[in-house]
């Protein structure tokens, strides 16, 4: 209920205690006058007064001096009189209103000592008088508005558990309680607020997310309340504390999790453990998610009725989730409730693959809670404990208490505010301990100690902090700082940066890091279009963005591309014709500057845009993915373009560890939605925050890539037996003035691991556009295996799906393969019918066989047919049953070939398809396959994905119809350390045959032992080498993840290099033939003629003169 201020007995509030206390008599006079006025505005005036007395003149202390609150609880619980209750509640209205803000240790009397005063306002919410509700909604309201962060989490939490454990309550006070946890649980979430409203909910969101293993047992136990509103309430709330949870992974399951809680039920709890065994964890678990899943995890464990196969998914979702907890301590909280339930699976579980996992995953959790599991600089949280021997040393170094009286409180005082600072400490927010720590020992502490206590607390916190953390080094006084920008950033509905900040220094290269999708991209397009709250405008710091689409205006020469911009064109075009010089692009008629945009590889593409931010003079170079399509000798020149230019700031989003080892100065890196920058390269970096090691090793630990079996080619017995040939092939460009590829020649099997490797420009993408039919050589020819299915990811991997990009990822495959074909197979060159082909099918054919000629009309179906294939033909104007059986060499004899392998393309999809049902559960566990969050690829749209994130939608494609070859022309261009690692450990375990280009040497060396070297459009030389075992982190023999490689049998890198090293020479070199040939049923007649010649040649080698060998039985006449 509304209530306004006192009109005429309210008195001036002073910070300044009066000398002089009030005597009995006054305190009591106006208790008198609050129970017996007239009307409720009256006694709440009244209480006031009584609030401003008590705070101006013995604060707290008077509670106990004048049994102040000893005489409210009497008289909220006089069951007679209504008035009196009401005023008891306006009292407590008015005491929780105004001393919390003079008083601060008022929050330990109202909250803990001897069971608070809280608990009396929630249990009037029960009252049948409906002023005595409104009074104690008011008095508990008031408590709410006027506590911090700090207060709430170590004052406010504790009292509401104790309230609703006791059990003894009313069911309206259990509602009041449940709400007031919804209403913390939402005042820590995220928003809009300001910097300081935001830091203030990252206190209150951390603190609460450690009590979590406490509240989310006793909120659900509310949501099995007999009472519909407690349940009800109970559910709000528990629906607001999961949001506590910074876990994306586990953040898509909470709804069915607590689903689960409300309906506990044998389905319920199996839905809840297959969702989540389905789940790929990435992020570091802590304690909030280890307390949302364990009471789960523990009831599946135990239950006698879970089924084997719950039972193995739930031991697999324990080992996951405890691989990725970092901290013993957290581990040592949780897992033992979950041991005794693996254990009793590993003794007692029916089948042994379960009983096998069931050990896997207690040795796991064994490791997770030994100190061994620590990780090296990792850092231990400050305790309580340690807190309260920092403040009792300097509030004895400052004259100890002032106030005997008061010990009582001080004692339950000083544990309320060691809590308070140690949440502030763990938070690193050190700004904020004075004012934990000196209002609350103003009054107790001679003259203004209090201050100096805090100031020293301070110190001694922020001393620490260094120790643990690190020095922050002072900014050097020459550095001139360029940007200083504190902001937000949003995305699609997502929150990518939360009040954040970001510093730019002149001539720093900043290298910005974080996972895909963490908004990397985002950021800098926002600096570059000028959409970057606080960041400075264009016309005070010129920033430029190179990013890795480029391509627009690819009609226009380069020269004329350059010039197209008023501000660049202002420059001249000499000098703009030097500087294209400088980046390697010649003058003159037959020099680069005048090649179309469009004929430029991709690596040159990036030279251009490179040179054109140059031009632009910028202050500011966004680089985004810079590397991309770039060489090994122009990946130099761009590291050392960017150390000699010391005048210019660069901020640099890349995946390539070398890169950002030898340019950055300096790293900002993604943490809960908020950039932090540290000193030095990544490599420094590295050093401090050793869980980003995998910017330096390929692991799938983060996250897993899992391909799909190929499956059987008729006639292929072998993994060294070849299955595309390419043979003397050539081709030159339309309007090019000499070859881009010139007699190349490969061979490729199941187990070929081949780089083709070489400069920008020298052939590499034509080679392999040559191989997967995208071109058609001029010269030379292509065989390959008429059932054989090649997955390809082109170099520019985006233009897979820059036609869909209003499609959900999910949207895209069904397109791609909705009537059993992959369509992108039909835009190739070797399917596009050229007007020669459509002329040729118009030709007659005349089979000899009396029909006289006639004219094709389709391909109906295709059988085994000697070492070949016949086809079915279907005859334009004749019946079906005039179709006729023609052998695939006549077929292409007379010219129909893409006809022909139109057919071959369309069975061999359909062969890879034939185990693929194109619905969404399944379209949903391919996209998890290959490190796409199913959330994502069901609901987002392409064209709001970042790039490394439509990298794995098109990895997704290319891998639906489980091919047995895999092309991938620069696969590591957009995707992130993780996926980078994960991409590497899926190519390694790939059962069928692998062809990739990529200048990136510590992938290909990690995974190709055969590599091609391409100059000037030739194969200039073939090595063959041992890959580089030790770049993957679960290279070593005894490592747990050896022997548990996707599909279980992987073959490792060492035997695919060894099948590898003969690739090229594969068993045979001549015609590319393979054998159809079936062993047919003998019929009765013909097993009784070969029993008749076995007789015979029995019966003649009886009469043969001894010694004469025996004959063997054989199906022959001779």
């Amino acid at each position: 209920m509304p209530h306004s201020e006192p009109t005429t007995m309210a008195t001036a509030v002073s910070k300044t205690p009066s000398t002089v206390p009030p005597t009995p008599e006054e305190i009591s006079s106006l208790f008198n006058t609050i129970f017996t006025s007239e009307t409720s505005q009256q006694s709440l005036d009244a209480s006031y007064a009584l609030t401003n007395l008590l705070i101006q003149s013995v604060g707290c202390l008077g509670f106990q001096k004048y049994d102040v609150l000893s005489q409210v609880k009497k008289a909220a619980s006089d069951k007679k009189n209504g008035a009196r209750r009401e005023s008891a509640m306006l009292i407590i209205g008015a005491l929780f209103e105004r001393f919390p803000r003079e008083h601060p240790l008022s929050e330990v009397v109202f909250l803990l000592q001897d069971g608070g005063v809280l608990s009396i306002a929630l249990d009037a919410l029960a009252d049948k008088g409906a002023v005595v509700r409104d009074a104690a909604q008011y008095a508990i309201d008031a408590l709410f508005a006027g506590l911090k962060p700090e207060s709430m989490a170590n004052g406010l939490l504790p009292a509401l558990s104790a309230y609703l454990s006791r059990g003894t309550g009313k069911w309206q006070g259990f509602v009041g309680a449940y709400s007031l946890i919804e209403k913390m649980a939402v005042k820590a979430q995220m928003g809009n607020g300001t910097m300081e409203e935001e830091r203030e909910k990252d206190i209150l969101r951390e603190a609460m997310g450690k009590t979590l293993k406490d509240l989310i047992p006793l909120v659900e136990s509310g949501m099995h309340d007999l009472k519909a509103e407690v349940a009800k309430r109970a559910c709000k709330a528990m629906n607001a504390v999961t949001t506590l949870l910074s876990n994306d992974d586990v953040a898509p399951r909470i709804p069915l999790l607590i689903k689960t809680m409300e309906q506990p039920s044998e389905k319920t709890l199996q839905d809840a453990i297959h969702a989540l065994s389905q789940t790929t964890f990435v992020a570091i678990v802590t304690s909030p998610v280890l307390a949302l899943l364990t009471p789960l995890l523990e009831r599946s464990l135990n239950a006698p009725t879970t089924p084997q196969e719950t039972l193995r998914r739930t031991v697999v979702v324990v080992e996951n989730l405890t691989k990725l907890v970092h901290d013993p301590s957290e581990a040592r909280t949780f897992l033992p409730k979950l041991i005794p339930g693996v254990q009793a699976v590993k003794d007692r579980a029916s089948l042994p693959e379960v009983r096998e996992l069931a050990t896997r995953a207690l040795s796991v959790m064994e490791k997770a809670m030994s100190d061994s599991n620590v990780h090296a600089g990792s850092v231990t949280k400050t305790t309580p404990d340690e807190v309260l021997a920092v403040l009792d040393a300097q509030i004895q170094a400052n004259g100890g208490l002032a106030v005997p009286e008061a010990h009582t409180l001080f004692e339950l005082g000083k544990t309320y505010i060691a809590e308070m600072v140690r949440e502030d400490v763990n938070c690193r927010m050190h700004d904020r301990i004075p004012i934990c720590v000196a209002p609350y020992l103003r009054g107790l502490l001679s003259e203004d100690k209090h201050d100096a206590v805090a100031s020293a607390l301070q110190a001694h916190f922020i001393e620490e902090d260094h120790r643990k953390f690190g020095k922050p080094e002072p900014d050097d006084p020459n550095e001139v700082e360029i940007v200083n920008a504190n902001f937000s950033l949003a995305y699609g509905g997502m929150l990518l940066l939360n009040h954040t900040n970001l510093r730019l220094l002149k001539g720093h290269r900043y290298g910005l890091c974080g996972r895909n999708g963490a908004g990397k991209s985002t950021l800098m397009r926002s600096i570059a279009n000028e959409k970057l709250e606080g960041f400075p405008p264009q016309d005070v710091v010129r920033t430029c963005f190179v990013e890795h689409n480029q391509g627009e205006d690819a009609d226009l020469s380069i020269i004329e591309y350059v010039s197209k911009d008023p501000k660049i064109a202002e420059a001249g075009q000499e000098h703009i014709s030097q500087v294209l010089l400088e980046f390697g692009f010649t003058d003159g008629p037959e020099g680069r500057q005048s090649q179309r945009v469009g004929s430029l590889s991709g690596g040159w593409k990036m030279k251009l845009a490179l040179a054109r931010a140059m031009l632009m003079k910028a202050d500011v170079l966004l680089l985004d993915e810079p590397t991309n399509h770039l060489d090994v000798a122009n990946v130099k020149w761009l590291q050392e373009y960017l150390k000699k230019h010391t005048e210019i700031t660069s901020l640099i989003v890349s995946h390539d560890s070398g890169f950002l080892d030898e340019v950055c100065t300096d790293i900002y890196h993604y943490e809960n939605k908020k950039l932090v920058c540290y000193k030095g390269n990544l490599a420094a970096f590295v050093k401090q925050k050793p869980e980003a090691k995998s910017y330096y090793t390929l692991s799938a630990s983060a996250i897993q890539f899992k391909f799909p079996p190929p499956g059987i080619l008729s006639g292929i017995k072998s993994q060294t037996r070849a299955i595309l040939r390419m043979t003397n092939c050539s081709y030159t460009y339309p309007g090019a003035s000499k070859p881009s590829l010139t007699d190349a020649s490969l061979t490729l099997t199941l187990s070929s691991r081949v780089a083709i490797i070489g400069g920008n420009g020298a052939g590499k993408s034509t080679f392999i556009k040559m191989l997967t039919g995208e071109t058609i050589p001029q010269t030379g020819k292509v065989e390959k295996h008429p059932n054989l299915r090649i997955g390809y990811i082109k170099q520019h991997a985006l233009e897979h799906v820059e036609m869909h990009l209003e499609k959900t990822p999910s949207q895209y495959l069904q397109w791609r393969y909705a009537n059993g074909d992959d369509r992108e197979v039909y835009l190739k060159q070797t399917r596009i019918l050229t007007e020669e082909d459509k002329a040729q099918l118009e030709k007659p054919v005349d089979l000899k066989d009396g029909r006289g000629p006639r004219r094709i009309e389709a391909l109906m179906g295709r059988q085994k047919w000697k070492k070949s294939f016949q086809y079915e033909v279907k005859w334009i104007g004749l019946l079906p049953k005039h179709n006729t059986m023609i052998s695939r060499e006549t077929l292409l004899e007379l010219g129909f070939f893409k006809l022909v392998q139109e057919f071959d393309d369309h069975e061999a999809s359909r062969e890879g398809l034939g185990f693929r049902n194109l619905e969404p559960p399944e379209i949903s566990k391919h996209f998890e396959d290959v490190g796409l969050d199913p959330e994502i690829a069901n609901h987002n749209q392409i064209s709001g994905l970042s790039g490394g994130q439509k990298v794995k939608v098109v990895l997704a494609g290319a891998m639906w119809n489980n091919p047995h070859l895999l092309v991938l022309d620069e696969p590591t261009n957009f995707l992130d350390r993780d996926s980078l690692g994960g991409l590497a450990v899926a190519i390694r375990d790939f059962k069928g045959g692998v062809v990739m280009i990529s200048h990136n040497e510590e992938f290909v060396g990690a995974l190709c032992p055969e590599q091609l070297h391409v100059a000037d459009g030739r194969i200039v030389a073939r090595t063959n080498t041992g890959v580089s075992l030790d770049r993957f982190e679960d290279s070593a023999a005894n490592s747990p993840q050896a022997g548990t490689a996707v599909n279980s049998t992987a073959t490792s890198a060492a035997a695919s290099a060894a099948a590898s090293a003969v690739n090229s020479g594969a068993e045979e070199q001549g015609e590319l033939k393979f054998k159809a040939r079936k062993k047919k049923k003998m019929t009765r007649a013909q097993l009784k003629e070969r029993e008749t010649r076995r007789r015979l040649r029995h019966l003649e080698w009886l009469n043969s003169p001894k010694g004469t060998p025996k004959p063997p039985d054989t199906d022959d006449e001779a």
